[in-house]
């Protein structure tokens, strides 16, 4: 879908229609009012917010005061909802006032508003045709989507005008998808479709079918994998039969074709038909290449008011949505847990019926006025074991902005945590007939003790991840990192040669999966450090956080980002959400380092020497935390300190020079740049 627009003057002039209309109205997202000023007309209140928004969704049918109150105060006497609505009408009248006085038509018994007075969104979808299906692209969020709860009758009619919406936009995209016929042609009409709809089977069929017939097999089987993954989301269904043939069918030519030859363009994809829904059936085990299976329960309530009553399923089902974004997770959807849930809490039988690794448990109680939330995380296969948990203390103010706040900051950390154990578990196997996962598992297992000789050894490991499976992206994106360490370490023996191939390796990944976040901002980071392409880097950290933007990692790789180009502010605030995000992530040394330039460029040199200080005693063989560090102190002249520091960066780069490393470093702010040099001077390094 296209970009939402950020205010009505930026939606094409051709959608608009009337010279009478003085309102525009967005409901699709979250709900925006704006006058032909571009000001901001939005009423405060969520329940103004609803009553204009069920009036535009109504229009240009009047609607009954009667039907108003029963929609908006379901639980309370008609009276009192009447007297409740009239009070309602007079902030709306209030807060539409600017834009004339006969924008409502009220009358004794009935709301409208004025015909043509307002441009509705809704209504542009509602009148598209496969001709004009331009207004297709304002369907880029749920209808309403910042209004559930307001009533349970309201939010019973919410559905009933997203399913509507849905149903028109989707009848339009089938059709638009129906009569493509080039491989192009049917990948932009698919992925339209899908943004609708993304659980429309064909649809990923014919995004399969295209890949395939582009040569690009790799993405064909990904295009699989996201449709099964949000299948077991959305419908805890499993692909059908058909789709399943097909993926075998892409992967047997695969298997069948030698490695070093291209592939053959598969037969155009056949037209699309709709199709039903596929019915719920329990998930099966996880593919060849593996990966986690995670569950989230419900949390249970403890001395919780009514209107935080909610609160157990909403956040279960917002950290399910989150963790679903990291692509190595397979994840039990919400609501069938929640139904077992009902039944029992034991996690053995949770395990037995849903195949489960990890359970994701907790409760939610009210102590003296605050929200406390507290999380565990349980290995289910080692007896049921706490892995994780995490308290959280929050004031009752905003629910939603709790529930997004807390789901963020625990899938953020439970993520590492989780690949922590995986690499550990699959070390205890043996390394023969190890799949491509298995293979990333144990490099990754190495990657952090930092010694040389073990470093190669997971080099080693993630060549044969590649050579199991050519089109694994997370194999060649953690290959492309490998080579960036052995590079920043000073270990490797062609420096040019391994830059080079630290790109192939990472653009080659985020081809092979363009949806994986954390491929993209490794990318990233490469083009910054190695390539110094530092704009180039931005709009790929950018893509990473769209997709996932509870990925600590992207936070802390764009802000390395920003204080290589010399926005030391915008640096320090990407560096700061990554360590609230994830506060004991296991690669945080490296975006810690991030933080301590950033104080030296900054002229904290206290504060660096703190940073650094810090990085370098918990992981010394880092050699990158040793440069700032350095330069901070010779900045602070503190001799004794600076003699220990540079004798370990020198003896774990013995070549090392100032001259040498302001030659490679990607710094751009000249007097920055100054400010490092002069300080590793000041600490007698050589020149």
């Amino acid at each position: 879908m296209l970009a939402r627009p950020s205010q009505p003057s930026q939606i094409s002039a051709s959608l608009f229609s009337g010279d009478a209309v003085v309102v525009r109205l967005r409901l699709i997202g979250q709900m925006e009012a704006w006058a032909l000023t571009s000001e901001s007309v939005l009423p405060n209140g969520r329940k103004t917010r609803a009553l204009l928004a069920v009036l535009a969704l109504s229009a240009p049918r009047p609607v009954l005061r009667g039907r108003l109150a029963e929609l908006l105060w379901s639980r309370r006497p008609e009276e009192q909802a009447r007297a409740s609505l009239r009070q309602e009408i007079h902030r709306l009248l209030e807060t539409l006032g600017p834009l004339g006085p006969h924008l409502l038509q009220i009358t004794r018994d009935h709301l409208a508003l004025r015909p043509g007075a307002a441009w509705v969104d809704v209504e542009e979808v509602l009148r598209a045709t496969p001709l004009k299906s331009a207004a297709l692209s304002l369907l880029d969020g749920e209808l309403l989507e910042d209004l559930d709860g307001v009533d349970a009758a309201f939010d019973a009619w919410l559905m009933g005008e997203r399913e509507r919406l849905r149903d028109r936009a989707r009848a339009i995209a089938e059709v638009l998808l129906r009569e493509q016929s080039d491989p192009d042609g049917v990948i932009a009409a698919a992925q339209q479709l899908l943004a609708i709809d993304r659980t429309h089977e064909g649809a990923w069929r014919a995004l399969m079918r295209s890949y395939a017939a582009r040569g690009e097999r790799g993405m064909a089987i990904q295009a699989y994998e996201r449709c099964r993954s949000v299948l077991a989301e959305q419908l805890d269904a499993q692909p059908s039969e058909e789709t399943a043939r097909l993926v075998a069918e892409l992967r047997a030519a695969g298997a069948a074709r030698p490695a070093s030859q291209p592939a053959q363009p598969a037969e155009p994809p056949p037209p699309v038909r709709s199709e039903p829904r596929s019915e719920p059936r329990a998930e099966q085990g996880t593919e060849q290449r593996g990966g986690a299976r995670v569950g989230v329960m419900p949390l249970q309530l403890i001395g919780t008011t009514e209107a935080e009553a909610h609160l157990g399923t909403g956040l279960a089902e917002e950290i399910t949505t989150a963790l679903a974004r990291f692509r190595w997770m397979f994840l039990v959807s919400s609501s069938s847990l929640a139904r077992l849930a009902t039944q029992t809490r034991d996690e053995t039988a949770i395990r037995r019926a849903f195949d489960i690794h990890f359970l994701l448990d907790g409760s939610i109680q009210r102590i003296q006025g605050r929200i406390r939330v507290s999380m565990r995380l349980l290995d289910l296969r080692m007896g049921n074991q706490v892995v994780w948990s995490r308290r959280f203390d929050r004031p009752p103010g905003d629910l939603l902005a709790l529930q997004d706040e807390i789901a963020a900051e625990v899938v953020a950390q439970i993520d590492p945590e989780i690949l922590l154990i995986e690499s550990q578990r699959v070390m205890s196997r043996p390394v023969a007939g190890a799949t491509a996962y298995d293979l990333l598992l144990r490099a990754l297992a190495l990657f952090d003790r930092l010694d040389r000789a073990v470093f190669i050894q997971a080099g080693d490991l993630l060549r044969r991840a590649i050579s199991t499976e050519p089109d694994y992206a997370a194999a060649h994106a953690w290959y492309a990192w490998w080579h960036t360490v052995m590079v920043g370490q000073d270990w490797s023996v062609d420096p040019a040669a391994d830059i080079v191939r630290a790109g192939q390796l990472a653009e080659r990944a985020v081809m092979l999966d363009p949806q994986d976040a954390k491929a993209l901002t490794m990318a990233g980071h490469i083009r910054a450090y190695l390539h110094r392409r530092l704009r180039e880097a931005l709009s790929l950290h950018e893509r990473a956080l769209a997709l996932n933007p509870n990925l600590a990692m992207a936070w802390g790789f764009s802000g390395i980002a920003f204080a290589y180009l010399g926005d030391l502010a915008e640096a320090e605030r990407r560096l700061q959400r990554h360590r609230k995000l994830s506060p004991l992530d296991p690669h945080g040394y490296y975006f810690e380092t991030g933080a301590c330039f950033v104080a030296l460029l900054r002229g904290d040199h206290e504060l660096a020497v703190t940073i650094g200080r810090s990085v370098s005693e918990g992981t010394p063989a880092f050699s990158a935390a040793c440069k700032p560090y350095l330069a901070a102190l010779g900045h602070l002249g503190l001799t004794a300190e600076i003699e220990t520091v540079r004798e370990r960066l020198l003896k774990l780069e013995p070549g090392f020079t100032v001259r040498r490393f302001m030659r490679t470093c990607p710094f751009e702010n000249q007097d920055q740049r100054a400010h490092y040099a002069a300080g590793l001077t000041a600490a007698g390094l050589p020149e």
